[in-house]
């Protein structure tokens, strides 16, 4: 059955504040969709259909998201529990709409939490990836790392521990260049604020790695928090996510802020500039549709801009969400002990085609 859509008028909601906090009567947490401009309908589809897949009593559902083609999968690795404990991976089938689940842990991998699909160099790009790209926060006895994991088999291969004999803070996310192959990745603190990290000596600052001669340079700074990173579908753009009005408390003077950044040369950043700010929560992880709307993970659920930064409408879950996944004609939304997915969706995730080897249009 076609999902209904609220629709929200930006010119009214401009000199009366109430239009902004309409669910259409939905009680929450429940997933709605919420139009705020036009367009909003023709990214989603006319025939989208949500609805809640998981409701646990863990928190299973939080970071990455990445997929693995041999067993059809979304693997997403779960939130911090409490001290001993490492971070679980949550093994989400696709085979069913029923969407079955099961945890699993890998064993060079502490504390996951973003990631990616990898391929490592001299892989063919047109072939299946054979390893996940892991952001490992570390612990007390584990450095944060990038590490590459095969998940069919649980063999993994260290990437990068430190910058230049400095370790890294609390990595957080990371993206593989398609072209070049290059990593690139934030560090963030919240290892340190969850108290499974020591105290921070690093700034907060995003890097690329080229896996290949093990080079890495920081290429942006002055951020509160790092987190989620995506490139545009024209590989021109960067867009970086600071989610600082979250640190030991919520700030909310603080950043919940995109920033997007020119991709010069494939390998440096200039221009930095705002590009959107979250009106609920923070942007947390993002990721890019193959016709540039910028998705991120708020504080309601799922805002979507065009590329102009333009609030086009958000997947409502009333709760936060930290992560989403696409898969094809599908969006899966990460409300850490929910997992809801939206079905029917027109709009195709900007590595959908090649983690799932579906075309592009």
């Amino acid at each position: 059955m076609a999902m209904s859509m609220a629709n929200v008028s930006l010119l009214a909601g401009a000199v009366d504040a109430g239009c902004f906090g309409s669910l259409s009567n939905v009680s929450v947490p429940a997933i709605a969709l919420k139009a705020y401009r036009p367009e909003f309908h023709s990214v989603m589809g006319h025939n989208a259909r949500a609805r809640k897949v998981w409701d646990l009593p863990w928190e299973a559902f939080h970071e990455a998201g990445i997929y693995n083609r041999k067993d059809n999968s979304l693997y997403i690795s779960s939130n911090y529990k409490g001290p001993g404990e490492k971070i679980n991976i949550t093994v989400v089938s696709l085979d069913s709409e029923d969407y079955p689940y099961r945890s699993t842990h890998f064993s060079d991998l502490a504390m996951a939490n973003g990631g990616t699909t990898y391929y490592p160099p001299g892989s063919l790009r047109n072939q299946t990836p054979p390893m996940q790209l892991w952001c490992d926060e570390g612990d007390f006895q584990h450095y944060a790392k990038l590490l590459a994991v095969d998940p069919n088999t649980n063999k993994s291969t260290t990437i990068l521990t430190n910058f230049l004999g400095r370790n890294f803070s609390s990595l957080n996310d990371a993206r593989q260049h398609p072209i070049t192959g290059d990593l690139w990745f934030t560090d963030a603190d919240y290892g340190y604020f969850q108290h499974f990290r020591p105290e921070p000596t690093q700034p907060k600052q995003v890097y690329r790695l080229d896996p290949g001669t093990g080079v890495v340079q920081v290429v942006a700074d002055g951020f509160a928090q790092p987190n989620g990173l995506e490139f545009s579908p024209d590989l021109k753009t960067l867009y970086v996510t600071d989610t600082g009005s979250q640190q030991f408390e919520v700030v909310p003077t603080r950043p919940a802020t995109i920033y997007a950044f020119d991709l010069v040369g494939m390998r440096r950043l200039e221009n930095r500039r705002t590009f959107a700010w979250a009106d609920e929560g923070f942007p947390d992880g993002i990721h890019c549709d193959t016709h540039g709307n910028v998705w991120a993970g708020c504080g309601d659920g799922v805002h979507v801009w065009n590329s102009e930064g333009i609030l086009l409408g958000k997947i409502v879950v009333g709760e936060t969400s930290n992560n989403f996944a696409f898969a094809p004609g599908k969006v899966f939304v990460f409300s850490n002990t929910r997992l809801w997915v939206v079905e029917n969706v027109r709009a195709q995730g900007r590595e959908v085609c090649k983690d799932f080897g579906v075309g592009c249009p």
